[in-house]
């Protein structure tokens, strides 16, 4: 009996990782591909397919211009398949391309004009955009945000806000000149900038106050038991009942703020890039999809406004990855396309062949350092 409970505990525990997993993994791709099939349209690209996962189709159907829609086996993304293409990575059929005749290329993206080549790629990451955007501003406008105010309750000892001279009862007024409004604003401002030296302004009784904290890269278990890395000051907010509310905006609002946190989370990415290159970051915080399944299914017991909170911010990510500029993603194919503009013509099959597999080798060092990653913290 005990045997056959512990099974079963880890069938729930199993689906209840994997069901939020494939619930944000497929709302994200769908909105990437929809961006991509959209724009596509909109430029007169004949659509063969539009695919969500890979492999042998499940089930599907054709629209009235042709499109297959179909939902395959291998649920990890999916793709839209343009007229022309030799895979679903949209690199095109070049032997198939040269026996089609001029009067036919009309709907074949290979021979659209460049801007328009370059408007369908960049509609894939910009969809994942406004998708995060539309989902905060949903959240803020039917959930609201708790407001925990920049007030100290208390300074903890030895720490490096002790060092600067913090003192309950300070409030935060701002960082480098960022104007924090809430405890949770300073808190995502010193978790990014550990080692490095802030400028903070309090105000402290009738008087504000200017003092320099250095965050300390510190080891922090988060509600669910995970280990993360972050910059630490050593503070505790007073969450009293006089210094925290839930506040709801309106939809126009909500929008501006949906912009406003979307333009954070990628600024906030740049930077911890720049930081990991320049080795003033720990790399090991990069995850992949077993973290991405791990954390689906913690948030998702919290509640399915913390689960969409999570898909934006997936969104986000993956939008961005996109643009970067390395064949095989978007951002690989704007890079080729800024070169045709400069040349005033493509460049070479074998050049773009070259590129091709660099990217590919890049994505796939990306995805074993990644998993790796996964596995170094789930047996750690």
């Amino acid at each position: 009996m005990d045997l056959l409970a512990g099974i079963g505990g880890f069938g729930e525990s199993l689906w209840g990782y994997l069901l939020p997993f494939l619930f944000v993994l497929t709302v994200v791709v769908f909105f990437h591909e929809l961006g991509h099939f959209l724009v596509a349209r909109l430029c007169g690209v004949k659509v063969e397919t539009f695919s969500i996962g890979f492999g042998k189709e499940i089930f599907g159907w054709n629209d009235r211009r042709g499109t297959r829609w179909k939902v395959s086996w291998i649920p990890l993304g999916g793709y839209v398949k343009f007229l022309g293409d030799e895979s679903a990575a949209s690199t095109p059929d070049r032997h198939r391309l040269a026996q089609i005749p001029p009067e036919q290329r009309g709907g074949l993206f290979y021979f659209k004009p460049v801007y328009q080549r370059a408007a369908v790629v960049v509609a894939g990451p910009l969809a994942n955009f406004v998708l995060a955007i539309v989902i905060f501003a949903g959240l803020y406008t039917v959930v609201g945000q708790v407001i925990v105010k920049p007030v100290i309750k208390t300074v903890v000892e030895n720490s490096a806000a002790a060092e600067a001279g913090f003192q309950p009862g300070d409030r935060v007024l701002s960082i480098d000149g960022k104007t924090i409004d809430s405890f949770e604003d300073m808190k995502r401002i010193v978790s990014i900038s550990s080692d490095v030296k802030l400028t903070f302004v309090v105000e402290r009784g009738e008087a504000d106050v200017t003092l320099i904290a250095t965050p300390r890269r510190q080891e922090v278990k988060d509600p669910f038991g995970n280990v993360q890395r972050m910059g630490i000051l050593g503070l505790v907010p007073d969450a009293s009942e006089a210094n925290w509310h839930v506040t709801r905006t309106d939809p126009v609002t909500s929008l501006g703020l949906g912009v406003k946190e979307t333009w954070f989370l990628v600024s906030q990415t740049f930077t911890y890039i720049g930081r990991v290159v320049s080795g003033a970051e720990d790399a090991s915080q990069i995850g992949g999809p077993l973290t991405i399944a791990r954390v689906s299914g913690q948030v998702a017991s919290v509640g399915f406004s913390a689960l969409l909170n999570l898909t934006a911010i997936l969104s986000v990510s993956i939008g961005l990855l996109n643009l970067f500029p390395v064949p095989m993603l978007d951002g690989g194919h704007l890079l080729y396309y800024a070169v045709e503009v400069l040349r005033g013509r493509p460049l070479g099959e074998q050049a773009q062949e070259f590129g091709f597999r660099i990217g590919l080798a890049l994505v796939m060092m990306l995805m074993v350092f990644a998993t790796w990653n996964d596995l170094v913290h789930l047996f750690s």
